[in-house]
């Protein structure tokens, strides 16, 4: 057995590996002296060298209530999904502190591209819930305005919209411009050509972008420690700029490492690479069985560092909610839910050719010749079910 330690800023990390270069065994999910944590699982409160926040009773309210409602969006999702409300949706529960921590780090002037799975910072940039089901629906391709909330569309290409935000912070830099940059994707992405691309060129030409990576443990059914043989944070120093892990599930921290992040890519220090190491607690999409690759035990044990109900018991710790506040969190998010059912099923089907559409800004021969035969194919079926 041989060890290979590699190093980080601020901490080390070694990682057992046999003669072959396969895992010795699974990577652990127990805190390691590289993981910035400032509230434990059980809600206790810790202090961390480099990073902190020091945040008012109401502002850890607003987190809650982030946090909570984003887990109600989602399942309503995944509900209105099973019943054919939509054709397909990819839940984030688990995943709700990092989305809600780094999202609430951002100045209204910082742009966001998003992946797919974003739904909890979608909603702290003010996007309507709706417009993210009624894509999923097929609806529409977005349904907002990216320059309106600085909040680009979903992107379903994994990896590829690290490059545009590597571009649009490369035109950060060059308009002088005060503001940051921040791209999401998950631990499965990072075994794209394209994220490698984007640290490369981000590092050299000093992009103010921070690439923040929820690793999840899974990409699909392959697990993150079959897909690196070191921690993701640490091949930021590949490329020559910082990385950190951070606990994905506390959103104290992940809302301290955003922001420091966010201040190291605006001073002109180049990109930052954060880690959030969370848990996907669903299935990847609602067309994945998850039971099929993973076991119970994994799936309890993340149960137990529930990102929502650790900061439940540091406000109730703290005396700074009670149980009135929670019930009104949950009736509210209850109002969220509802509204967006029955909007939901209001909807009208799109119409199939809009399936044509905005493929090209000049149009396109071909494109024209498959509509032409869909609109002829979709006459033919009417016909023969009126006869």
């Amino acid at each position: 057995m041989k060890e290979r330690a590699a190093a980080k800023q601020g901490g080390d990390v070694s990682v057992a590996r046999t003669s072959t270069g396969q895992d010795a065994s699974r990577a652990s999910t127990d805190i390691d002296a590289s993981l910035v944590q400032l509230l434990t699982p059980e809600g206790e409160r810790r202090d961390h060298p480099e990073y902190s926040v020091d945040l008012t009773p109401e502002e850890l309210r607003e987190l809650y209530r982030d946090m909570a409602k984003a887990r109600r969006v989602d399942a309503e999702g995944v509900t209105l999904q099973r019943q054919g409300e939509l054709g397909l949706w990819p839940s984030l529960l688990g995943q709700e502190a990092a989305q809600v921590g780094s999202v609430r780090a951002l100045r209204d002037e910082d742009y966001i591209f998003p992946s797919y799975r974003e739904h909890g910072v979608a909603l702290g940039r003010g996007i309507d819930p709706l417009n993210l089901l009624a894509m999923f629906r097929g609806v529409n391709n977005g349904g907002w305005d990216p320059a309106e909330k600085n909040f680009h569309l979903y992107t379903l290409v994994i990896g590829a919209h690290t490059l545009h935000a590597t571009g649009y912070a490369m035109g950060v830099a060059k308009d002088g411009a005060d503001l940051s940059v921040i791209t999401y994707f998950g631990d499965g992405a990072t075994s794209q050509g394209d994220v490698s691309e984007a640290f490369n060129f981000a590092a050299v030409y000093s992009a103010p972008v921070v690439f923040f990576c929820q690793n999840n443990q899974w990409a699909i059914s392959e697990p993150a420690h079959k897909q690196s043989r070191v921690p993701l944070y640490q091949r930021a120093s590949g490329f020559g700029f910082p990385g950190v892990r951070v606990d994905g599930n506390d959103v104290l921290a992940v809302l301290a490492v955003t922001r420091a992040a966010l201040e190291h890519t605006r001073s002109g220090q180049g990109p930052f690479l954060i880690e959030a190491f969370t848990y996907r607690m669903g299935a990847h999409t609602t067309s994945d069985d998850a039971t099929r690759y993973r076991d119970a035990d994994e799936l309890a044990e993340w149960a137990g560092k529930d990102p929502i109900e650790r900061l439940k018991s540091y406000l109730r710790t703290g005396g700074w909610a009670d149980e009135d506040f929670f019930d009104g969190v949950e009736a509210e998010s209850d109002r969220t839910a509802q509204r967006i059912r029955d909007a939901v099923r209001a909807m009208p089907d799109p119409d199939g050719t809009a399936l044509f559409e905005h493929i090209y800004a000049d149009g396109h021969a071909l494109v024209e010749e498959e509509r032409v035969a869909f609109t002829d194919h979709v006459a033919t079926l009417a016909a023969a079910e009126v006869a």
